[in-house]
C-alpha cells in the first residue's frame, strides 16, 4: 500500500480554559476556537487567534449552546430564533477578532451537545447551516460523514470536511459513546495511533463493541481537554509522518 497518497488534517478544540494551546499548535493544522458559548471570551479568543497565526494553523469557530455552567455538553431547550442569534453572535465575534489578529475564520464546528444533536436531528442541523449561510456561505463545516447536518450542508452548497475522533469511542451507529460511560475517552497514544491510521488508510473504525464500521475522514480531532492531549498529539503527529501521511488542511 502506497501511503504517500494520503493526507489528513489534525484539528483540536481550543480556547476552552485549559491554556495549553501554545503546546498543541506545533502538532495541528487546524483549530476550533470556543467563542463564548460554552467557554471563551474576547481575551482568550484573541490569544488563540494570534497563536494560530504564528503557527500557520487554520482557524474555525466552535459555537455551542450558551451554557458555560455545563460546558455546552447538555441539551438546552430554547426557542429556535434565540439559539440562532446566540450562535451567530458567537461566530461573528470570532470573525471580527480574527481580523484584528491578522487571520481569518475558514470553518465552523459545533461543540458538544449541539454537535451531537445535529448528527441526527434536522432542526438543529438546519440552525447550524442557516448560521453559516447568513454569515458566510464559504465557511466549511466540520461534521461526521453521513450525518444529517453534513447531508443538509451539501444540499445547501456548504462545503463539508468529514471529521473523525482520535480520542473518543464510537457506538455501532458511529455516534460517540457518551462521556459518562466507561471507556468513552481513549487516552493511550499507541492505541490512538493505530485506530487513526486505520481510519485514514482502510476507512474503518473499531466500535466500542469491537465491530469494524466504514468511516470517511478528512480531519481528525483530538480534544484539548483530554488529560494528555499534548502527548497524544505529539505521538500521533510523529506516527503519521513516519507513515508518509501528510498533515495539512484539505
Amino acid at each position: 500500500m502506497d501511503l504517500k497518497q494520503y493526507q489528513i488534517d489534525l484539528n483540536a478544540d481550543v480556547g476552552e480554559g485549559i491554556n495549553n494551546e501554545a503546546f498543541m499548535m506545533p502538532y495541528i493544522s487546524s483549530c476550533n476556537i470556543a467563542c463564548g458559548g460554552h467557554a471563551g471570551n474576547e481575551v482568550t479568543m484573541l490569544k488563540v487567534l494570534k497563536l494560530a497565526k504564528d503557527y500557520d494553523v487554520k482557524v474555525g469557530a466552535h459555537p455551542a449552546f450558551p451554557d458555560k455552567e455545563n460546558f455546552g455538553r447538555v441539551k438546552i431547550e430554547m426557542p429556535r430564533e434565540e439559539l440562532f442569534k446566540s450562535l451567530k453572535l458567537q461566530v461573528y465575534t470570532l470573525i471580527e477578532l480574527s481580523a484584528k489578529a491578522g487571520c481569518r475564520v475558514t470553518h465552523l464546528k459545533p461543540h458538544g451537545a449541539l454537535y451531537n444533536l445535529a448528527v441526527n436531528e434536522y432542526n438543529y442541523a438546519e440552525i447550524i447551516i442557516d448560521v453559516i449561510l447568513d454569515i458566510n456561505p464559504d465557511l466549511k463545516l466540520y461534521a461526521p460523514h453521513k450525518s444529517v447536518v453534513a447531508q443538509l450542508a451539501k444540499k445547501s452548497g456548504v462545503g463539508v470536511i468529514f471529521e473523525g475522533f482520535a480520542d473518543r469511542s464510537y457506538n455501532n451507529d458511529l455516534t460517540l459513546v457518551d462521556r459518562s460511560q466507561p471507556n468513552a475517552i481513549i487516552i493511550t497514544p499507541e492505541k490512538i495511533c493505530k485506530r487513526v491510521l486505520k481510519m485514514i488508510t482502510e476507512h474503518e473504525v473499531e466500535t466500542i463493541s469491537g465491530l469494524l464500521k466504514p468511516i470517511t475522514v478528512n480531519t481528525i480531532c483530538v480534544h484539548g481537554d483530554t488529560n494528555n492531549a499534548i502527548e497524544i498529539l505529539r505521538q500521533l503527529h510523529e506516527f503519521l509522518i513516519s507513515k508518509n501521511i501528510k498533515i495539512g488542511t484539505v
